[in-house]
């Protein structure tokens, strides 16, 4: 059965107020928002084109502390704007119940940016963060499944600099994040 998450519509906060309700990393969020461009033409043309859909609705779970949500969601705020397609934010910690739905490797990760039909039924997901970079968070996950091992905090901190590194130093990964939500969208 497909999850349906229509009772969360109408419970998030719009993007602006979810921005102005940051309490940290605000001026970094919004730096990012305004960093981006479209690199590519064709993805831009692309979100335009789905201005005329009125069948699609995205939550996204977030929390204002979270170094993935502060570079990536600028990014798909700009994107869905440009789609048109109406945005909630739901915060982490108050929607538990939400998140647990949508775990990543088991544990809780955010953002995840849930596209859902009208009625709520959910049509896919995307996130924490771009594959290349979550790509090494699986790899070290998967070499290293005791987190109480003595050496695990430095080389979680060895893979989080490297996960920075793919990131980049400025807005490379924001024509990925595209990319990547064109292909799930695609599929819709």
């Amino acid at each position: 059965m497909k999850q349906n998450v229509a009772h969360k519509f109408g419970q998030g906060l719009t993007p602006r107020q979810f921005v102005e309700g940051m309490t940290k990393n605000q001026q970094a969020f919004e730096s990012w928002y305004e960093k981006f461009a479209w690199e590519d033409q064709d993805d831009r043309a692309y979100f335009e084109s789905l201005n005329h859909r009125d069948d699609l609705r995205v939550l996204i779970l977030a929390a204002d502390w979270c170094g993935d949500v502060v570079r990536n969601v600028p990014v798909v705020f700009r994107i869905l704007e440009t789609a048109g397609i109406k945005t909630e934010v739901l915060i982490l910690e108050e929607n538990q119940d939400v998140m647990d739905d949508f775990l990543t490797m088991g544990g809780r990760a955010v953002p995840i940016v849930i596209f859902a039909d009208t009625g709520g039924y959910v049509l896919g997901h995307w996130g924490p963060r771009p594959e290349h970079v979550q790509s090494l968070m699986r790899e070290f996950k998967r070499e290293n499944p005791d987190r109480e091992a003595p050496d695990y905090e430095s080389k979680i901190a060895e893979v989080r600099k490297a996960m920075g590194q793919a990131y980049g130093e400025g807005t490379e990964s924001h024509a990925v994040i595209a990319k990547e939500l064109r292909s799930l969208i695609s599929g819709f």
